[in-house]
This record gives C-alpha cells, sequence and structure tokens, in this order.
C-alpha cells in the first residue's frame, strides 16, 4: 500500500547546523543593537525621522514604524497612531514595507508638526 498522504501534511524547515545558528544570533544581536542606538539618536536629536523614512539602512527595514515614532521626542502613541491613522498605515507596517505614497505622506505629515 502506498502511504498516505494529507493535504494538511506540513514540511518542517530544514535544521540549521550550530554555526548557521549562532551567524543568525549574531547578526539578530547586531540589529537590536544598531537599532537601540538609533532610537537613543532620534530621541536626542541627532538624527532626523524624515531622513529615516526617507532613506532607510537595510538593517532597519524589519522595525516598525510605529516604534520609530515613539522614539521621537512629543511623540507618544496617542499623537503616533494619530498620525499613522491619518497616513492610513497600520500600526504593525515595517518601513520597508511602505509604500512610496505612505512614506512621502507620512514625511509631509511629520513635517508640519
Amino acid at each position: 500500500m502506498a502511504p498516505v498522504t494529507n493535504s494538511l501534511t506540513k514540511t518542517a524547515a530544514p535544521e540549521r547546523s550550530l554555526v548557521q545558528r549562532m551567524e543568525a544570533l549574531n547578526k539578530a544581536n547586531e540589529i537590536r543593537t544598531r537599532r537601540a542606538q538609533l532610537k537613543r539618536d532620534l530621541k536626542s536629536g541627532r538624527m532626523s525621522i524624515h531622513k529615516l523614512l526617507l532613506e532607510p539602512p537595510a538593517w532597519i527595514e524589519t522595525a516598525k514604524v510605529l516604534d520609530m515614532l515613539l522614539a521621537v521626542p512629543k511623540y507618544g502613541r496617542v499623537k503616533a497612531n494619530k498620525i499613522l491613522t491619518q497616513c492610513r498605515i497600520s500600526p504593525s507596517k515595517t518601513i520597508g514595507g511602505l509604500s512610496e505614497r505612505q512614506r512621502a505622506e507620512l514625511v509631509q505629515m511629520l513635517r508640519r508638526r
């Protein structure tokens, strides 16, 4: 008899070697460290949220837009959510996932405030 295949059968992700897991962990730690420094730079004014949104480095593209807005002085959760709603951007949207329209509209809205 042939083995029964089920349409719900899932294939497991391939096993990673210890070296691959350690490389992924090191990369994740580096990104977290860089993001933490970026948030400190946003908070102190050394980095502009406009520049970050218009020219995001590759390592920041998976960060949530809301998290970056919250790092900017005078932007709390209520104001940041209001701006994202006005620009029709989901609070879970990542910087890399912004469309050109969303990116331009968000920067324009932030420059007004």
